[in-house]
């Protein structure tokens, strides 16, 4: 690698980079709440704002999302960057973007960045899309005439023409992801730089997506840093993979084996999940519904008998009365493949205020061997027949099929070429007699 290496510009360059939180400051969601929490420590006082029950000696603990990270990225690399969530995949991506500055060490970055780490980051909600396109130009050192030269492209490629003039406070998540890659991906810059931004979109958006993040570095020369759980999209966009655990590189190299390493990290969940602190992706913050806790039936390291289903239930309290509610269960592959889905036929009544649980069957009679994750999303469906999300979070529970002798006469099932599912018995309808 290093010789290879030797006669590539150098885009990115980190030197023992390391971020440190300070826990318990602040972050209690206002200021007016941080306020009350300072003052309610400088008079000797119980936290107002602290959660009956929880432990508040954390205050003035340190947490180091990053802890010494060496890297260099090179011109026309399209580099993936995973790990389990909390690994600081997110951090590293902010500190390179300059939204936060390191606690520790160097990093040095050579060329104009353009980065897309949230959904609407960059952008002005007042301000309409075209707007906003030429205040991200500005932003990256670009003129106005520089700027008009690549519209009609960033509006064409961002599929939101009709509501180009509309202020971006009106649009959907899905159209801001539209169009704030689209910004992202054909303004003047040297680095792309990209967080798991692309699940909000539609499928054929994110297949363009890719495809023209593959041109930036193949045919552009640019480079492209690339956040995703996904390792489907990691395998077809990058060239090397750097795997983060704890705020630390585990493995930087070869995209096959990265995943391996990180998949091999993943273990299965225990029975009993705590779903109450998790993070909600853009799509499911502030709904009015939210799960506390996730069980499914008792089995050693959540492995499961080939052809059995999976009892479970979440228990979980709503702001508003439901008269229609529904569960849905996305089952994913470890890579992060949807295989399929499950949800009621009938829709349920939930109760304003009170925390109430509902149980459930996952079929997975017809998964092969290997192991998977369980993704749930509450919603209701109105009276016009509108379905609305309530609250939903991705990847809270991953389990394993085992397989049984004689299964597939016993030999592995390669997965790449066969899929996920096993189907009934082949019939054979013309044979020769014996």
């Amino acid at each position: 690698m290093g010789n290879q290496n030797q006669n590539k510009e150098v885009m990115i360059q980190l030197s023992n980079v390391k971020k440190r939180y300070r826990l318990g400051q602040i972050g209690g969601g206002t200021l007016q709440g941080d306020i009350q929490s300072w003052w309610a420590k400088v008079r000797g006082k119980e936290d107002p704002n602290t959660i009956i029950g929880t432990d508040q000696r954390s205050n003035g603990e340190t947490f180091m999302a990053l802890n010494g990270i060496d890297l260099t990225i090179y011109k026309g690399e399209a580099v993936g960057i995973i790990g389990s969530n909390g690994a600081g995949k997110s951090t590293l991506l902010k500190l390179l973007s300059r939204v936060t500055a390191p606690t520790d060490g160097e990093i040095d970055t050579y060329g104009r960045i353009a980065s897309m780490l949230e959904v609407g980051t960059g952008f002005s909600p007042e301000m309409t899309g075209r707007e906003n396109v030429y205040m991200n130009g500005a932003i990256l050192g670009m003129t106005k005439a520089e700027i008009d030269a690549k519209m009609e492209d960033i509006i064409e490629f961002s599929e939101v023409r009709e509501f180009i003039d509309t202020p971006v406070k009106r649009y959907s998540s899905g159209m801001y992801v539209k169009l704030a890659f689209s910004v992202a991906a054909h303004l003047d810059s040297e680095i792309m730089i990209m967080d798991e931004v692309l699940a909000v979109g539609d499928m054929a958006f994110q297949k363009k997506c890719l495809e023209k993040m593959r041109d930036a570095a193949k045919k552009d020369g640019r480079t492209v840093l690339y956040v995703s759980h996904n390792m489907n999209t990691i395998r077809q966009l990058c060239d090397r993979c750097i795997v983060l655990d704890k705020g630390r590189v585990v493995f930087e190299g070869d995209v096959e084996k990265a995943i391996e390493v990180y998949l091999g990290s993943k273990s299965n969940s225990e029975s009993f999940v705590d779903l109450s602190q998790l993070k909600r992706d853009p799509e499911f913050r502030n709904l009015p519904l939210h799960m506390h806790t996730f069980e499914a039936e008792q089995k050693e390291n959540s492995i499961y008998d080939l052809g059995t289903s999976i009892k479970a239930k979440i228990s979980f309290i709503c702001d508003k009365k439901v008269e229609n509610a529904f569960l849905r269960i996305i089952i994913k592959t470890i890579e992060g493949s949807p295989v399929t889905m499950i949800t009621n036929d009938e829709g349920f009544r939930i109760c304003k205020g009170e925390m109430q649980c509902v149980e459930f069957v996952m079929d997975t009679s017809r998964l092969v061997p290997g192991r998977y994750s369980v993704s749930p999303v509450f919603y209701e469906v109105n009276n016009l027949g509108v379905n609305m999300s309530l609250d939903g979070l991705k990847e809270i529970y991953c389990f394993e099929i085992a397989t049984v002798p004689g299964f597939n006469h016993n030999m592995i099932w390669p997965r790449r070429y066969w899929g996920d599912h096993y189907s009934n018995p082949l019939i054979i309808c013309d044979r020769e007699r014996n």
